[in-house]
C-alpha cells in the first residue's frame, strides 16, 4: 500500500485504527514531493522539520486516542498566496522580499494548524496569481503531471500537481476566475471555489469579492472535511459568512435523486468546445441522470461579461502593484504590467459600470437557480496545452479569459463550482466537468460530485507519468 495514494478520509481511518502513524505519511509524502520536484516544480519550497515535527506531535496524540481536530496528522499544502506563520509568502513574485517576520497564519491555514493538519510546504503560483496558468519570474514554469510539457493551469498549479502526484491529499487553492478548477480540470483532481465568504481571507486580496479560497483533493469526500474545518468565520474578515447550518460531510449522504440539474454544453454555442472534452462531460451528465437527477440541456444568459471582468481584474493587479517603484515594476511578468497600465487608466465610472454588469448577472443566475439547482458545463473547453504560454497556441485570443470561458463568470457571481474529472482525450490529458450551484448551496456541488465519485463515474483521470 502506498501511503501518498490514500485520501485524508483514508489516512484519518488508518490513524485511528493503528495501521500506520502520522509520521510514516508525512515521511512517504515528503519523499514523494522531492522526486515530482525537480520534473514538475510544483514547490516553492518545502517545510519539511515543521512537517516532522507536527507529525511526531500528532502521532503522540493519536496514541493517547485524543486527536486535535477532525484532519489531525493529514499532510496539506498551501498556494503560496496565503500566509503561512514562520515562512514567507513571496507570491510568484521577486518584487516580495523575504525579510520579515512572517508570524501570522491565513484564516484556513490557522483553522488546520488548530486541527492538528502538517504543513509540507508552499506551493508555486504565477506572479500575483493573476493568469490562468502557473509560470513566474520567481519559481519559473510548473509542468503538468501527465505531460510535463505541458502546463498545470493555474493559477493553483502548485497545488493541483501536487495533489495529482501524492506530495499531499490536500491543498488549500486561491480561484479569482477559475484558478482552483482550471488546475484541478487539466492535472484529473477535484478542486471547489466555495461561495464567496464561506472560507475566511485575510489579508483581503486586491481583486477584491472576485477571489475565493478553497480545497484542492482527491475526491468530493475530502473537500467536504476540509471545508468543515475551514468554511468557518476569523475576526479578520469583515466579509466572510456565518458558520454553516450543517456539516459538508453530512451533506454529502444526500445523492442527487430529484435534483433539478442544467446542461449546457457550449454555453448556447458561445463556446467552441474540443470533441473529446465535449464527450466526456456529456457521459458524467448521463451518469447523473441515471442516478435520479432530472437532466435538461439549456443554458444560462450569461451574456459574455469578460469586459467586465478585465476591468474588475486589471484595476485589481493595478492596485496590487501601485506601492512598487519604477524599478521593481520593471521586474515583473511583462504580461502582468500590460494589465496594470491598463487598470491604472480605468475610470471609476468605467469601474462602476463594470460593477453594474456584475449585479445584473448575479441577478440572473439566482432566478435560474430558482429553477434549476445545478449547472453543469466542461470546465475548461480545451485540455492542457504546451506549459509556458498564457493561451494555446493558434489563439484568437490574447489573455487566459480567452480560454476559460466557464469559470470565471462564476466568481462574478460569488457562486460555489467545482471541478471534477471525468476522462481523458487523445493524449491521456485530463477532463474536467464544472458543477455549479446558487450562492449558498455548496452543499448541492459536493453532493453531486460525491455520487459521481460513489458510482465510479468520477475517478482520477489516468495515471501520471512523473
Amino acid at each position: 500500500m502506498q501511503l501518498t495514494d490514500l485520501t485524508a478520509v483514508r489516512l484519518l481511518e488508518g490513524y485511528r485504527a493503528g495501521e500506520f502513524s502520522p509520521v510514516e505519511v508525512t515521511e512517504q509524502v515528503l519523499e514523494r514531493a522531492r522526486r515530482i520536484q525537480p520534473e514538475v516544480n510544483a514547490f516553492v519550497r518545502l517545510t519539511e522539520e515543521d512537517a516532522l515535527a507536527r507529525a511526531r506531535e500528532s502521532a503522540a496524540r493519536w496514541r493517547r486516542g485524543e486527536p486535535a481536530g477532525l484532519l489531525d496528522g493529514v499532510p496539506v499544502t498551501v498556494k503560496d498566496l496565503l500566509r503561512l506563520r514562520g515562512h514567507p509568502t513571496l507570491r510568484g513574485s521577486t518584487t516580495v522580499s523575504e525579510q520579515g517576520t512572517w508570524d501570522e497564519d491565513a484564516p484556513p491555514v490557522a483553522r488546520l494548524r488548530e486541527h492538528g493538519a502538517v504543513f509540507l510546504g508552499k506551493t508555486t503560483t504565477p506572479e500575483y496569481g493573476w493568469k490562468g496558468v502557473t509560470d513566474s519570474p520567481l519559481t519559473g514554469i510548473t509542468r503538468n503531471p501527465y505531460d510535463t510539457s505541458r502546463t498545470a493551469g493555474g493559477s493553483s498549479g502548485g497545488s493541483a500537481a501536487a495533489v495529482a502526484l501524492g506530495a499531499g491529499p490536500l491543498s488549500l487553492g486561491t480561484d479569482g476566475g477559475g484558478s482552483i478548477r482550471i488546475p484541478a480540470a487539466f492535472c484529473g483532481i477535484f478542486g471547489l471555489k466555495p461561495t464567496y465568504g464561506r472560507v475566511p481571507l485575510y489579508p483581503a486580496s486586491a481583486f477584491g469579492t472576485l477571489s475565493h479560497t478553497g480545497p484542492m483533493t482527491r475526491d468530493a469526500a475530502d473537500a467536504a472535511l476540509l471545508l468543515d474545518v475551514i468554511g468557518t468565520p476569523d475576526a479578520r474578515d469583515w466579509s466572510a459568512l456565518p458558520p454553516a447550518p450543517g456539516s459538508f460531510t453530512e451533506a454529502l449522504k444526500g445523492g442527487v435523486r430529484g435534483l433539478r440539474v442544467a446542461y449546457s454544453p457550449s454555453l448556447g454555442g458561445q463556446v467552441a468546445v474540443r470533441p473529446e472534452v465535449a464527450a466526456a462531460v456529456r457521459q458524467a451528465v448521463a451518469r447523473l441522470a441515471t442516478l435520479g437527477a432530472y437532466v435538461e440541456e439549456t443554458d444560462p444568459d450569461l451574456s459574455d461579461p469578460v469586459d467586465a471582468f478585465h476591468t474588475l481584474w486589471f484595476t485589481g493587479a493595478a492596485r496590487l502593484t501601485q506601492g512598487l517603484s519604477p524599478h521593481r515594476r520593471q521586474l515583473l511578468e511583462p504580461g502582468l504590467r500590460e494589465i496594470c497600465a491598463l487598470g491604472a487608466r480605468t475610470s471609476a465610472l468605467e469601474y462602476l459600470a463594470a460593477v453594474d454588469v456584475r449585479a445584473r448577472l448575479g441577478r440572473r443566475m439566482g432566478r435560474f437557480h430558482e429553477r434549476y439547482d445545478l449547472l453543469v458545463t466542461p470546465t475548461v473547453p480545451v485540455t492542457a496545452f504546451a506549459a509556458g504560454r498564457e493561451v494555446p497556441e493558434g489563439s484568437a485570443h490574447r489573455r487566459w479569459t480567452g480560454w476559460t470561458p466557464f469559470t470565471y463568470p462564476f466568481n462574478l457571481t460569488q457562486q460555489p463550482a467545482a471541478s471534477v474529472p471525468v476522462g481523458t482525450d487523445g493524449d491521456g490529458l485530463p477532463v474536467g466537468m464544472q458543477i455549479v450551484a446558487a450562492r449558498h448551496r455548496d452543499d448541492l456541488v459536493l453532493r453531486a460530485a460525491h455520487a459521481l465519485y460513489e458510482a465510479r463515474a468520477v475517478a482520477p483521470a489516468a495515471t501520471a507519468v512523473v
